[in-house]
């Protein structure tokens, strides 16, 4: 890895990680505040609607978005074909969803839901804008500018939902939550990218790119499918409650997850475009970044899922304790979700995005018939089947990486299993200490310091290269500032 390369991936992820631990901390405020003041019903009455607006925001990028990241060279006509396009699928679908909003509440036996979705799609719409705007950021590795717009939307639409949640408005805060923080994201990374677009529409430029990013459609569109299907297969088979202590239970789990994901996928994907052309040195940099996730994503996962009953009996309080076994199984699948996401990254810097669609299209048909199978034998029979699809799914993804980059089955267990190891060792001594401590806050600050220090003495024991670069990297940051 060149050295201007090597610092620019450094920087991203530093900064990428620095950035998304403030936004989970945000988010987990706030969260916190709300949950207390509502109850299942109301998330469920939320969670029920959020696949179709996934699927529809999936609709709307329609893939062009990453087309854009991979493609050199892009120009205005490009950027200014994919915003229109954006835009016009934005209004077609909002207004299709907003007519078949009866089907949907007829669909769930819930009337209210009405009312609620046709203000809650609203928030796709107002994404549609913002989706060129966000690809050149990432594009242009423009880390620090997402940053504070991400914070800034948080802040803002959080202040919101607590303020309606106070006054009563129930579910009706949580969707307003969601439209503000769109809007305001919006409104910001317009203000932060280079880039703005023209009246003069010119949809052709689209036509070199669709080959491409329709099969990222097509991926994205089962990608949602299957992080949704849970919330609308409860809605359908259980009760809002159910499908609220799922919400929260995986609200949690997202928060750990996403400080993982965003740190390296905001550097990922435009790194592995780069040396697409060069085999040995994509095997090099991408055996780096499997190393660093695995290394910091397993002991967040398996430490949220070590505290999980105390965090949330002092944030949310006992009556959110039904969704404590929840987060827990979905740490397990948290923990190795990163890592997938890093080889699809790698598959379509390759411009296979046929590879990552099928991958996809397969796993989503396999988790949903797994999940039918499922659902009569209760949440976590369904939860523990879509883990284990999910964490097998990995060697899945090796095979072709393998074809593309030669990397062989025994080289990703020696990047992966070590760190998850001496985090599984770390969380077990940990809970083996506290087991018999009654005060949870006792136990949950025991739990933490001791799981620190002991993975952090076991990267230090066995000699590990990416604890040592780690704190290389901080060290020198510290000293720069």
């Amino acid at each position: 890895m060149s050295e201007s390369l090597k610092e620019k991936t450094a920087k991203g992820l530093f900064w990428g990680g620095l950035s998304n631990g403030l936004q989970q901390i945000l988010n987990l405020l706030f969260g916190i505040f709300i949950a207390r003041i509502l109850n299942a019903g109301d998330y469920g009455m939320v969670g029920m609607l959020m696949i179709f607006s996934a699927i529809a925001g999936i609709i709307q990028d329609s893939g062009f978005s990453i087309a854009l990241i991979n493609k050199r060279n892009a120009t205005h006509k490009d950027y200014n074909a994919v915003f229109w396009f954006c835009a016009l699928v934005g209004i077609s679908m909002y207004l299709i969803l907003f007519f078949i909003a009866p089907l949907i509440a007829r669909f769930y036996g819930i009337p209210q839901l009405v009312p609620l979705s046709r203000f809650l799609f609203l928030g796709f719409l107002i994404g549609s804008l913002g989706t060129v705007h966000g690809a050149i950021l990432t594009k242009k590795m423009m880390i620090k500018q997402k940053a504070k717009a991400n914070i800034i939307a948080i802040l803002f639409s959080g202040t919101v939902g607590v303020i309606m949640a106070l006054n009563g408005m129930s579910y009706w805060g949580i969707a307003a939550q969601n439209i503000t923080y769109m809007l305001t994201l919006v409104i910001l990374i317009w203000h932060y990218s280079p880039w703005k677009p023209t009246l003069k529409i010119n949809l052709n430029p689209l036509k070199g790119m669709f080959s491409f990013s329709f099969k990222v459609l097509i991926t994205n569109i089962f990608v949602q499918a299957n992080a949704n299907i849970f919330s609308a297969l409860l809605g359908k088979f259980y009760n809002p409650s159910q499908v609220g202590f799922y919400t929260q239970g995986n609200k949690w789990m997202v928060m750990g997850n996403t400080f993982i994901a965003s740190m390296v996928n905001g550097v990922s994907q435009p790194v592995l475009a780069e040396v697409s052309a060069e085999k040995d040195r994509q095997l090099k940099i991408f055996r780096k970044m499997l190393r660093f996730t695995a290394f910091v994503s397993f002991p967040i996962m398996f430490g949220l899922a070590l505290i999980a009953p105390e965090l949330i009996l002092i944030t949310v309080t006992d009556k959110w304790l039904p969704s404590v076994p929840i987060l827990q199984l979905l740490c397990i699948w948290g923990a190795v979700s990163p890592l997938n996401t890093l080889f699809s990254n790698m598959i379509v810097s390759h411009g296979r995005s046929n590879i990552f669609m099928w991958n996809t299209i397969t796993l989503g048909i396999l988790q949903f018939g797994i999940l039918l199978l499922l659902h009569r034998f209760g949440i976590y029979a369904m939860i523990i089947g879509f883990a284990t699809v999910n964490i097998c799914w990995i060697f899945i993804w090796q095979r072709f990486a393998r074809r593309f980059i030669g990397l062989r089955l025994i080289d990703m267990l020696k990047d992966i299993l070590p760190y998850a190891f001496f985090a599984l060792l770390s969380i077990g001594i940990s809970y083996s200490i506290v087991i018999k401590i009654d005060n949870i806050y006792a136990s949950v600050i025991i739990k933490f310091i001791c799981a620190v220090i002991l993975y952090l003495f076991f990267m230090w024991i066995s000699r590990s290269v990416m604890f040592r670069e780690s704190i290389s990297f901080i060290y020198k940051k510290r000293r720069k500032i």
